[in-house]
């Protein structure tokens, strides 16, 4: 009796509307198309171990249990949440048996990188030998959280996050599955979308809500915060998303795009970033990439930076939002950060080589009887008030680490440079 009524329970639309061939599946079209890497496979019904990689809600699962259905494999599922060892243990007899009886398994893992090293470790002699087919799938990236023994097994395959056509192609399929239409005027609609963030199932989820809405007006968008609740940003601060935000925040600013820059400054304050990591990013790209082409860039970033420690929250993110104009604007030069590496470079290549002695001080008669301070000229003393001298040790031939850019500030200090070579050249002849 009790699976009668499991029969007649309503499954979820999301449910009901999982693609039934590969073929249906949408947004993944570079994965399962003929000449793609899993439509390769699916000819010659011989799947590879593999990891699906992408955002929640693209199809992971439900590209799993089509490859199994394609290959007339056992298709077995574990969440790494929620399994251990004794789990594992488990389903590679059932694959052993099954694999006795001429029938492979297709063992799909969900949250595979939530698996520590031991548990991701077990899984090598059974795919070696054929017991099982891997698939795992994650939101982080493989590189970083998967054993390199696991991933040299499997082939990485990236899954899209779901673009506005895919996500309407969705909306579509579940007003023909519901009959009719979404209660939603235009504005709604494309907001719906804008909230599920490429989350096919979110989406789908959202949809299923509002075709619990009474019958009457199309809703408008101001009226879906009535209805549902905004998606929370794909972002995980202590992984990868934190660092490609950041990235495109950094290379937009190097770029001298502000607007992008500030695109990307607002999806990190959005998601939830702490404005002092963002305030600190900011002051290490005035000193690396603008460096003294702008000196003011760094007071700028700095200043940004202290202003929001006073006022905090939402107030002072402004500031931080000024200085990511300013320095998105700004003329840009690494030639400080070059010098600067290049002369630490050197300075270990060279070893312990002592300065010059004329510029040494000679505090003792010991270090006057050696020759400490002979020769030393007193820059202040030239008419020009510079001596000429080489300051570089002895053993060291002139190096010229600092090569100003013909951009902003640094145009001077390149004419300032140039005019010290011409009086040292004209010293020295």
């Amino acid at each position: 009796m009790a699976g009668l009524f499991e029969n007649q329970a309503l499954r979820p639309l999301a449910d009901r509307l999982r693609p039934a061939a590969l073929e249906q599946v949408v947004g993944q079209d570079h994965l399962i198309g003929e000449t793609s890497p899993l439509g390769r496979m699916v000819r010659a019904r011989r799947l590879t171990s593999m990891i699906l990689w992408g955002t929640p809600g693209c199809g992971k699962t439900t590209i799993a249990r089509l490859l199994a259905d394609v290959t007339d494999m056992h298709f077995e599922q574990l969440s790494a949440i929620f399994s251990g060892v004794a789990d594992l243990r488990k389903v590679f007899d059932r694959a052993r048996e099954r694999r006795a009886m001429g029938q492979g398994t297709l063992l799909f893992i969900d949250e595979i990188h939530r698996f520590n090293r031991a548990q991701q470790d077990s899984f090598l002699p059974h795919m070696e030998d054929g017991t099982i087919v891997l698939v795992g799938a994650t939101t982080e990236n493989p590189s970083f959280e998967l054993n390199a023994a696991l991933l040299s097994r499997c082939q990485v395959l990236t899954l899209n996050r779901l673009s506005d056509e895919g996500m309407e192609e969705l909306l579509k399929r579940a007003e023909s599955e519901m009959g009719y239409p979404l209660p939603l005027q235009d504005d709604a609609r494309a907001a719906v979308v804008a909230m599920a963030d490429g989350d096919g199932r979110y989406l789908l989820n959202m949809a299923e809500e509002l075709f619990t809405l009474p019958p009457g007006e199309d809703l408008p968008a101001d009226g879906l915060e009535q209805v549902l609740q905004k998606r929370a940003p794909v972002y995980d601060k202590a992984q990868e998303g934190h660092y490609n935000l950041m990235s495109a925040l950094h290379k937009s600013l190097r770029g001298s795009d502000c607007d992008a820059a500030l695109y990307w400054f607002g999806r990190m304050l959005s998601a939830g970033e702490d404005p002092h990591y963002i305030a600190r990013r900011l002051l290490r790209f005035a000193v690396e990439d603008i460096g003294l082409a702008d000196p003011n860039a760094m007071t700028q970033a700095l200043q940004a930076w202290q202003t929001f420690e006073r006022l905090g929250t939402p107030e002072g993110e402004l500031a931080l939002a000024q200085a990511v104009i300013y320095l998105g604007t700004a003329p840009k030069s690494n030639a400080a950060y070059k010098a600067y590496k290049q002369s630490v470079a050197a300075a270990k290549t060279m070893g312990s080589l002592s300065p010059p002695k004329h510029i040494l001080n000679a505090p003792t008669r010991l270090m006057k009887d050696l020759g400490y301070g002979d020769g030393y000229a007193y820059d202040h003393d030239a008419p020009d008030g510079f001596s000429g001298q080489d300051y570089f040790p002895e053993e060291m031939p002139r190096q010229q680490f600092y090569q100003p850019v013909d951009r902003g500030f640094e145009r001077e200090l390149k004419k300032r440079q140039e005019y010290w070579a011409r009086l040292r050249a004209n010293r020295n002849r």
